[in-house]
């Protein structure tokens, strides 16, 4: 009874990933070793896009779609459920073409839009993914290898490792990924095959490199798509490569292909420039440690400001993981936003189930990374942190005054709290006694001042851009204002959408989820040292079930109790959004946008009009009648409930 057979298993579960607890683990052996999986990480991302391209060009209908990307449904691959057996194959079968699943991944339109245009080169490309895989998984073995293990001073060399991947990583590949676009993507959008055979021979621009040496580079400039441009044909082409035209390319309703190689190219130029800010081998640039310790409040009022961050962070893994999760959260919540609104993608907009799938895709996404954020700082807390190494600084400092922090976002919590469920039970209940004008509505006034001052009409407040006398206007029409302007008033896109009171409550709601969720996560990582109620609290580690025996018996007050209630918080506010962008979005799609405006003010206008009306393809997934090759979800959607 020593070791009993559950508590080996649940530890051996528990502790798989954490490798710097394992036996005989040295400082050394756990940074090669994270950085040996890395490369598997990267192999096994490029093997899943190979298998995309590849089943696509095997199953798919791609070369058909290309043909009338907006009549035509992609097909992402054959039916390959088990359930989906012989009945259900003649139900669905028609003349001699068997049932297929659609695409809704958007995987179409991204390929379409740089270039891809046959099967062929959906097969090389598959092709040439699996060779980098293969080079990857290669270069993980190679890496553990005694002679080629990177020792713990290459690790932790902050300036070459900045300078590297600002300059090559980002810079260089940013400035790959232009010569693309404008060498390959924007010849195909204009109805130029360019392929392995005949790049070196079609230059992108017809007076060549002759402007960029001769200084003229506005030439690259001239000459745009027309308005009137059919899209992968040569018919109102025109040959700039490097544009700011603004707005959206009104047949595809996508950003303009020729502003986003021009705005990849910035992007090259500032990281290459970047990776040339610290200093290495040689005598010039930045110390980061030096720039680190500079960063002092003036006075000394606040503190010590920066010092001891640079020897914190560098000797954390815990600490830069947090970094990294937070950074790459709120990115991957921000795709979702601009992959919809500023659609980069040809036809993306025009195919709702697939802007409504990505939308809810990447915000899921964000979530799990940003509590993934707060998890690996309060691990920082437990495990890292050294409090005579950041004395006084920003660090100890926030830990200090940590009930002024909890404080503060608990009243911020319970003021959303009460004051959106209030108004929601309000108008709920006023509208149940039959006298809808009693709601309490409140026109989100400074929001559509912004929208309106983007230059949005349909509020009438003539301000800034909305004014056709302001300066601003007059001046922006010279430059990029009639693309912007045409976009953001025509309702065929979703730039700024027309806002009012429902809007202003669930945006309410929405912030009141991530404040619930943001306070149980600072909570938690704050505490993870101590607490009032448990002062050693670090002694015990990130997740303990409870303070042991001979005390109060207090249980589930670990960090990793507080990530574990912030998930469920995380989990249900990212419900709401979805909700939100998807009912606002099916009343616009489907012509009457009244509906949301006038249902979402209160909840039974959220349960009737949008979940009760919305749900027959689910209710009908159980139904033998009802089912397609969907209906598995709709059990999923039982299964996730039941688990939750």
């Amino acid at each position: 009874a020593q070791d009993p057979a559950t508590r080996r298993i649940w530890y051996g579960i528990a502790t798989a990933h954490d490798l710097e607890a394992h036996d005989g683990m040295t400082e050394e052996n756990l940074y090669q070793k994270i950085f040996a999986s890395h490369f598997g990480h990267l192999a096994v991302i490029f093997l899943w896009t190979a298998g995309n391209l590849f089943h696509v060009a095997w199953q798919g209908n791609f070369e058909k779609w290309v043909t009338n990307p907006l009549k035509i449904r992609p097909i992402a691959h054959a039916i390959w459920d088990p359930h989906f057996g012989e009945s259900a194959l003649k139900a669905f079968s028609k003349g001699n073409s068997y049932p297929v699943n659609i695409a809704f991944s958007g995987v179409y339109q991204w390929w379409y839009t740089i270039g891809f245009r046959t099967n062929q080169e959906l097969y090389q490309g598959a092709l040439g993914l699996l060779i980098f895989s293969c080079a990857l998984l290669f270069a993980g073995w190679l890496h553990l290898q005694p002679k080629f293990r990177p020792s713990l001073s290459w690790f932790k060399n902050n300036e070459s490792r900045l300078n590297h991947h600002l300059s090559g990583l980002l810079g260089v590949s940013s400035l790959a990924w232009t010569g693309h676009l404008v060498h390959v993507a924007l010849p195909a959008s204009r109805g130029v095959h360019i392929g392995w055979d005949n790049f070196l021979t079609t230059p992108p621009h017809p007076a060549g490199l002759t402007p960029f040496f001769t200084g003229n580079w506005t030439a690259y400039a001239e000459n745009p798509d027309s308005a009137s441009h059919i899209y992968g044909t040569s018919e109102g082409a025109g040959t700039a490569i490097l544009t700011f035209l603004g707005g959206f390319h009104p047949q595809t309703q996508s950003l303009w292909l020729s502003d986003i190689a021009h705005h990849q190219l910035a992007i090259a130029v500032v990281f290459i420039i970047a990776g040339h800010m610290y200093r290495t081998n040689f005598g010039i640039g930045h110390n980061m440690k030096e720039i680190l310790d500079a960063h002092r409040p003036p006075g000394g009022r606040l503190g010590a400001g920066h010092v001891g961050l640079f020897e914190t962070i560098t000797n954390s893994l815990h600490m830069q993981l947090g970094l990294a999760l937070a950074s790459l959260g709120v990115a991957t919540s921000l795709t979702a936003q601009h992959m919809y609104a500023l659609t980069p993608y040809a036809f993306l907009s025009k195919d709702f189930t697939t802007e409504a799938a990505l939308y809810t895709h990447h915000q899921y996404i964000a979530g799990f990374l940003m509590v993934g954020a707060f998890a690996h700082g309060a691990i920082f807390f437990v495990r890292d942190y050294d409090p005579q190494l950041n004395k006084n600084n920003v660090l100890a400092r926030m830990l200090e005054h940590k009930e002024a922090i909890i404080s503060h976002l608990s009243w911020a919590s319970l003021f959303l709290g009460f004051h959106t469920l209030g108004l929601y039970i309000h108008n709920d209940t006023v509208v149940a006694f039959g006298q809808p004008e009693k709601q309490i509505l409140f026109e989100p006034l400074f929001a559509e001042y912004i929208q309106a001052a983007s230059g949005k009409a349909v509020y009438q407040f003539n301000v800034l851009l909305s004014s056709s006398t302001s300066p601003a206007t007059v001046a922006g029409n010279q430059v990029w204002l009639p693309g912007w302007l045409e976009a953001i008033n025509n309702n065929k896109n979703d730039l700024f959408l027309k806002i009012g009171p429902g809007d202003f409550l669930v945006h309410h709601a929405i912030a009141l989820g991530l404040h619930v969720t943001t306070l149980i996560l600072v909570k938690g990582a704050l505490d993870a040292r101590g607490s009032k109620l448990m002062p050693d609290k670090k002694d015990f580690g990130y997740s303990f079930p409870c303070d042991g025996p001979g005390r109060g018996g207090t249980c589930d007050i670990s960090a990793w109790d507080a990530f574990y209630l912030a998930m469920f918080w995380m989990l249900n506010t990212i419900g709401w959004v979805t909700f939100y962008w998807h009912w606002k979005h099916m009343t616009i799609w489907g012509g009457n946008p009244g509906q949301f405006d006038e249902s979402s003010n209160y909840i039974m206008g959220w349960l009737r009009d949008y979940l009760w009306l919305n749900s027959s393809p689910l209710i009908n997934g159980y139904n033998p009648f009802g089912m397609n090759n969907l209906s598995v979800w709709a059990w999923m959607f039982l299964f996730g409930h039941l688990i939750w």
